[in-house]
C-alpha cells in the first residue's frame, strides 16, 4: 500500500506541473478508483490483436524484457463463440507479465488479408498504451534496439517541461502506436518514489489511451462504469515540445484522466481539436487488429448486471474462458474493453496478487 500511495503522489506531481501551461486543470485531484463503490479492481491486461505472432513477439520480448508467462492456441467451440459474438473463432495467444499489468498479444485465424495501417496520435480510438522507465534504464533506448519506427521528432526522448520525465512517441512493426516515458532520479526521489520498486523492476506499463471526438460524451460513459470521477482535465495548446512528441505541428487537445489501480496506471481519455480526431466510428470487431483493454472485477455478473442497465453494449453473457469469466463490451465510441474475474483468487494473472 505504501509503495502504491508513493507513486500516486508521482501521478500527481507530474499532472501538476505538466498541466501548469494548460488553460485549465483540475476536477478532483484525490479521485480514484479507491472510492468507487464497484467490484472494479483495476487494469487486468492491454490487448493487441496481430498479424504476425512471432515476429510481434520477438519485438516485445526484446523491448521490455517482461516474462512470457503463458503461450496457448485456443480452438474454436462454443463458449468463445459465444463470447467473441461470432462462429468459428480460434487463435493463439502470449501473456507477458509486466510488473504491474498483463501484455497479451493475440493472433486470430483470418488475419491473412488484413491490411496493415498506422495509428494517428489524434486517433479516433485506443491509440496507445504507455511504457514508463527510469532515465538510467530508459524504455526509449531499448524500443530503439527494438526497431520502433519513431513517430516523435528528434533523436532522443523529448523533455517537456524541465521537470525530469522525457517522452516519445513510436510504432510498433504492425503500426500500434505507443508511448515511453523515462523519469529522472531528482523526481523519483522528490515524490518519494520506493527504492525497492526501481531496484527489482525497469519498465512498467501505465495508461489504457483513448482518442473520441466528444471527450465529454466518452467520459460520462467511463465515469458511470468506473463509479468514480475524473481527477484531472486539461487544455494543452501551443506547445512546441509537445508537438514535437506528437510528430504534428499546432497540436490543440484536451484531457481528461482517471487515476486507476496501481503504480501509474490511468484510463487518458483525450479529443484532438487540432489536427481534428475523426468522428468515423464503428464497432469494433473483438478480433480486429489493434488495441483492447479488460477492467478486472471481483464480480462480474454483479458489475454485468449494472452496466447493462446503464446501457453499456455487451457481445454475451460472461463466459468460463480458461482462468477468468469474461465479457466483452462496446463504449460509446466502439472500442472494445472487456470485464474479467478470475476463478481463483489465488490466480498468477489476477491484480491482487501482484506486488504493486
Amino acid at each position: 500500500m505504501k509503495k502504491q500511495l508513493r507513486f500516486q503522489w508521482i501521478t500527481m506531481i507530474f499532472l501538476s506541473i505538466f498541466l501548469g501551461s494548460s488553460m485549465y486543470a483540475q476536477t478532483d485531484p484525490k479521485a480514484t478508483l479507491k472510492d468507487s463503490p464497484t467490484t472494479i479492481i483495476g487494469f487486468n491486461h492491454i490487448g493487441i490483436s496481430v498479424f504476425d505472432l512471432d515476429k510481434m513477439v520477438a519485438f516485445y520480448e526484446k523491448a521490455t524484457d517482461f516474462e512470457i508467462v503463458k503461450r496457448e492456441k485456443v480452438q474454436q467451440h462454443a463458449a468463445v463463440d459465444i463470447l467473441f459474438g461470432r462462429s468459428d473463432v480460434a487463435y493463439e495467444r502470449v501473456t507477458f507479465k509486466a510488473p504491474n499489468m498483463l501484455l497479451e498479444l493475440t493472433e486470430y485465424v483470418g488475419q491473412q488479408n488484413t491490411k496493415l495501417t498506422k495509428m494517428l496520435p489524434q486517433g479516433p480510438g485506443m491509440t496507445h498504451t504507455c511504457y514508463q522507465s527510469p532515465s538510467w534504464k530508459s524504455g526509449y533506448d531499448k524500443f530503439k534496439n527494438a526497431k520502433i519506427n519513431l513517430l516523435s521528432r528528434g533523436d532522443e526522448a523529448v523533455d517537456l517541461g524541465g521537470y525530469g520525465v522525457t517522452y516519445a512517441y513510436g510504432h510498433d512493426p504492425e503500426g500500434n502506436m505507443l508511448e515511453l516515458e523515462q523519469m529522472e532520479a531528482h523526481f523519483m526521489k522528490q515524490a518519494g518514489m520506493d527504492s525497492l520498486w526501481l531496484q527489482q523492476n525497469d519498465m512498467w506499463m501505465t495508461q489504457v489511451a483513448i482518442m473520441s471526438p466528444d471527450i465529454q460524451k466518452i467520459s460520462d460513459f467511463y465515469r458511470g462504469v468506473l463509479g468514480f470521477s475524473p481527477n484531472r482535465k486539461a487544455k494543452l495548446e501551443g506547445m512546441e515540445r509537445l508537438d514535437d512528441i506528437a510528430g504534428q505541428d499546432g497540436v490543440v487537445l484536451h484531457a481528461t484522466w482517471y487515476k486507476m489501480d496501481g503504480f501509474g496506471k490511468m484510463l487518458e481519455l483525450m479529443q484532438y481539436e487540432h489536427p481534428k480526431t475523426s468522428d468515423k466510428r464503428s464497432k469494433k470487431d473483438p478480433t480486429a487488429l489493434g488495441y483492447t483493454f479488460s477492467l478486472e472485477v471481483s464480480d462480474i455478473q454483479q458489475e454485468y448486471e449494472r452496466m447493462k442497465n446503464m446501457g453499456v453494449a455487451f457481445l454475451s453473457e460472461p463466459q468460463l474462458i480458461g482462468e477468468f469469466y469474461e465479457v466483452f463490451a462496446h463504449d460509446v465510441d466502439g472500442n472494445v474493453f472487456s470485464l474479467r474475474q478470475v476463478v481463483s483468487k489465488a490466480s498468477a494473472y489476477s491484480m491482487q496478487n501482484f506486488d504493486y
